[in-house]
């Protein structure tokens, strides 16, 4: 029997992912992940003589074992993972005999959003999810599994793990339009090894009938839409009052592709490439983000073909595969809800982490600072973070 570290999140998907690998025959230990930027400590580790309800002397919510009483739910937001998600992590792990503990991740969290603030002062669209899964879900997940001599680190994520002679694959979920295998190209591919996936083989909407066969509170619970941090308001207030020395300082003009001054804005930390609403200027007919330029302070708007691409230039690489076994044609994911698109990658001579996407046919939005990832098939090969597009 193996030993699985389970991060659950009070969601459906991985409530499910716990009953399925139990059901597999593994010994699942579920682990909540508090690192909400207005949380405070909630757990305490326990001293090196842990009793029985608490045999791996792991960090126990707020002091309570599996086997203690549920007490009344919670119900205060607290940053990304609220009181009320651990509340129904916790009642999912003791409906089905999970010991389940929790990891105080605040001060590891704060470098996501550092990184998310910076980004955007950097004329960049940040991913935080996707970051947040290769640092910590995928990262600090894994130091703790060592800690407790776990065999696998297990979410809920919709994608899956394939064996194959020449070692584990990863590749995107059975359901299309939940994929998350985007949001997983930045995991070591020595990693690949102990991961598990256990909806990735499923529907959502039979992951949703399981959960409600199996009476959990959670069967309906709606999916996490927004940054999780950013819980009020619109993503460059939580900038502004991150960094309030910077308030004014990226504030300029808004220009048409032909250089025309029509506006002036208050920070360009409040525009992503793509963007078509709230520009605050009226042109007549539609117009988009096409540029962002941090040096002269300049949003750039155009119209639809002025959003074309060719390519893109990516850096920051991180291969599952060898890369010099990259595919001649594959495909390309440039953004998280989109589609990967037919391509050819060509690897920096000099440095295998940097890289140029050339697109069968142009792409549209390729926005500076998400990721750029790369398929074969329904095949993860690796992926990079997104310098700029390329012009013809």
């Amino acid at each position: 029997m193996s030993r699985v570290v389970l991060a659950m999140s009070g969601g459906v998907d991985s409530s499910v992912a716990a009953h399925l690998l139990k059901q597999a025959g593994h010994e699942v230990i579920g682990v909540f992940m508090r690192h909400g930027e207005a949380s405070a400590s909630a757990c305490r580790i326990q001293s090196d003589d842990a009793t029985d309800t608490n045999p791996l002397g792991l960090p126990v919510l707020g002091g309570i074992s599996p086997s203690a009483s549920t007490g009344k739910r919670a119900d205060h937001k607290q940053g990304c993972c609220s009181a009320t998600d651990a509340a129904d992590a916790r009642r999912v792990a003791m409906s089905m005999d999970i010991p389940f503990y929790s990891l105080d991740l605040q001060e590891d969290f704060r470098k996501i959003v550092d990184y998310f603030v910076d980004d955007y002062l950097n004329a960049r669209t940040p991913n935080p999810c996707v970051k947040c899964n290769h640092w910590i879900k995928f990262g600090k997940l894994f130091d703790y599994a060592d800690g407790v001599d776990a065999d696998y680190v297990a979410t809920g994520h919709y994608a899956r793990i394939s064996e194959t002679a020449s070692g584990r694959q990863l590749h995107r979920g059975l359901d299309d339009s939940k994929d998350q295998s985007y949001a997983l190209f930045g995991i070591g591919r020595e990693r690949l090894s102990r991961m598990m996936l256990p909806v990735g083989d499923y529907e959502k909407s039979r992951i949703r009938e399981i959960a409600a066969s199996l009476g959990l509170g959670v069967s309906e619970k709606k999916d996490s839409q927004e940054i999780c941090f950013v819980t009020d308001g619109h993503h460059s207030d939580f900038v502004k009052s991150r960094r309030p020395e910077m308030v004014g300082a990226t504030a300029g003009e808004i220009v048409t592709i032909d250089g025309r001054v029509v506006g002036e804005h208050d920070g360009f930390e409040a525009f992503t490439v793509g963007q078509r609403k709230g520009l605050g200027v009226a042109l007549g007919k539609p117009h988009f983000v096409v540029r962002i330029e941090p040096e002269t302070r300049r949003v750039v708007l155009g119209d639809a073909a002025d959003l074309l691409a060719p390519g893109l230039q990516a850096d920051q690489a991180n291969w599952l595969i060898d890369p010099s076994d990259l595919p001649e044609q594959v495909s390309v994911q440039i953004r998280y809800n989109g589609r990967p698109h037919a391509a050819q990658v060509e690897l920096d001579a000099a440095d295998a982490s940097r890289f140029e996407v050339k697109f069968t046919e142009p792409q549209k939005a390729v926005a500076p600072g998400q990721a750029a990832v790369v398929y074969d098939g329904d095949r993860v090969l690796g992926g990079g973070w997104i310098v700029c597009p390329t012009v013809d």
